[in-house]
């Protein structure tokens, strides 16, 4: 059968059913009528359309509008089980899996701690695994999966780049094992771009087509969305922020050796102990005083101790408690200062669990600070996918590469 052309009336089907499909993910359940209301289509033609997609499994019947003056209308809902997905974050403390079927609901997840010797595959395939059967399903029942890791995979090399802390996922033939060991199309992205797509998608950048996400966790991060798109750059490390050199912090040289620079020295979590005890702050005991660590969850050590100390300051902002997230506010302004000069964004959404926990005090203060050193002023907003943003971010890269392919009924 010959490929649809431009007006033929099997692409202007096909065309017809993706909207419906769209506008059902996005309202919910819908009759026939309401459909037919917000495509334009005629009684006959979206009767047709539903007729179409219930038959090819994308669609189905999920009750009536009783309640409604009038007779009951049938009412129609994307087929949440027409296809699955899943995602993964991959942090050097743990791998966290995620399924979610075609409307987005998470069905079933699974964590695995970091294990030294397990292999990255292996880490994969268990934790996967256990958010496959959490689900009811099986592995190629998964329609595709997106990995989130700290750095990136270079393009030219399928090499692990900007991220030598994460065990176990730097050799070279790693995206190959992969791809063996797993039964569905599989792919890599770096974790603060997918905490950017989960805010793009669900969250506080939706609607805006030029924005920057700061993000600080385990480390200092950047995600460009450029005319609705993530710019990633030539190997992938577009963002890689934390090693910016910035005035405030020596150079930092062999960065890569290093795991950090000036940026990340400057305004990384680790650096909020001593800014704390320079301003008299009292500094909680255990990680992030330089004590062993305690229990900091998901996080690297001494990251919840930090979050801690910034949530204290934040819920009394007077005394040294304001100017500790003033002198912090400083830091992260003067590293995100050249990404406004060079990006000119039309906001900046400041996610991880760092700067979320400095609350609205310290976001007013690093929009003021922002104020005094870029030329351009950006709305500053704060991250609303609070919960899990990288393994959301990831489901939602699965999600829109699988409702594209689902939803072509040309095919």
């Amino acid at each position: 059968m010959p490929a649809a052309t431009p007006g033929t009336p099997s692409l202007l089907r096909a065309m017809n059913d993706r909207a419906a499909l769209e506008l059902l993910l996005a309202h919910g359940p819908l009759s026939r009528t309401r459909i037919g209301h917000l495509t334009g289509l005629s009684k006959p033609t979206a009767s047709q359309l539903l007729a179409r997609l219930e038959a090819a499994g994308l669609v189905v019947a999920t009750g009536t509008d009783g309640g409604r003056p009038g007779p009951s209308a049938q009412l129609y809902a994307v087929n949440p089980r027409a296809a699955y997905v899943g995602g993964l974050d991959v942090t050097p403390a743990r791998v966290l899996a995620a399924v979610a079927d075609l409307t987005g609901t998470v069905v079933g997840i699974h964590e695995v701690p970091y294990a030294a010797g397990a292999g990255a595959v292996g880490q994969v395939c268990e934790a996967l695994g256990g958010a496959v059967k959490a689900a009811g399903l099986h592995r190629c029942d998964l329609h595709r999966v997106v990995i989130a890791t700290p750095g990136a995979f270079d393009p030219q090399t399928g090499r692990l780049r900007y991220a030598s802390h994460l065990p176990g996922w730097h050799s070279p033939t790693l995206l190959d094992d992969l791809a063996a060991a797993l039964p569905m199309p599989v792919e890599y992205e770096n974790d603060v771009n997918l905490a950017a797509v989960a805010e793009q998608h669900l969250g506080a950048a939706r609607g805006h087509e030029d924005f920057v996400l700061l993000w600080n966790e385990e480390g200092l991060g950047a995600a460009l969305v450029l005319g609705g798109r993530l710019h990633r750059g030539w190997t992938g490390g577009a963002g890689e922020v934390g090693f910016l050199p910035v005035p405030g912090h020596p150079l930092v040289r062999q960065v890569t050796r290093a795991n950090s620079g000036g940026f990340q020295e400057l305004a990384g979590f680790q650096t909020l102990p001593r800014l704390a005890a320079e301003l008299g702050v009292e500094v909680p005991p255990g990680p992030a005083a330089g004590g062993a660590a305690a229990d900091d969850g998901p996080y690297a050590p001494g990251v919840a101790a930090a979050v801690a100390l910034l949530a204290r300051a934040a819920a009394a902002p007077e005394g040294p408690y304001l100017a500790f997230l003033q002198a912090y506010a400083t830091g992260l302004a003067t590293g995100l200062a050249s990404l406004v000069a060079v990006l000119d964004p039309e906001i900046v959404v400041l996610s991880g669990a760092v700067i979320a926990a400095g609350g609205e005090p310290l976001r007013g203060l690093l929009e003021a600070e922002l104020a005094e050193l870029a030329p351009s002023r950006p709305r500053l907003v704060t991250g609303q996918v609070r919960e899990r943003p990288v393994l959301y971010g990831a489901l939602e890269s699965a999600l829109a590469a699988t409702r594209d392919a689902v939803f072509d009924t040309s095919r």
